[in-house]
């Protein structure tokens, strides 16, 4: 019984969540380049390193011209990723 609640209780800390929603889209055509950007919180609120803003994200993947922006955001425990994406010429 100790071993089953050990791996519920393991795979519980090493679960994690991620969500892809759009976020913006534009009338260019979607392009082939895409670039991202990821910053990294605490607790979900408290920036630790990174930035995933628009221009970042653009900038990474030599877009001039933006298509669409999607934002990708993954929980794991006190720990948040959020990525913008973004598609472009």
């Amino acid at each position: 019984m100790k071993k089953i609640a050990l791996l519920i209780a393991s795979a519980a800390l090493l679960a994690s969540c991620t969500t892809t929603f759009p976020k913006a889209l534009t009338t260019n055509p979607v392009g082939t380049k895409l670039g991202e950007a990821t910053t990294t919180f605490l607790f979900g609120f408290l920036p630790l390193f990174g930035s995933s803003g628009l221009y970042d994200a653009a900038k990474s993947g030599g877009i001039t011209r933006i298509s669409t922006v999607d934002t990708k955001v993954t929980w794991l425990l006190v720990i948040t990723n959020v990525t913008t994406i973004v598609s472009g010429e």
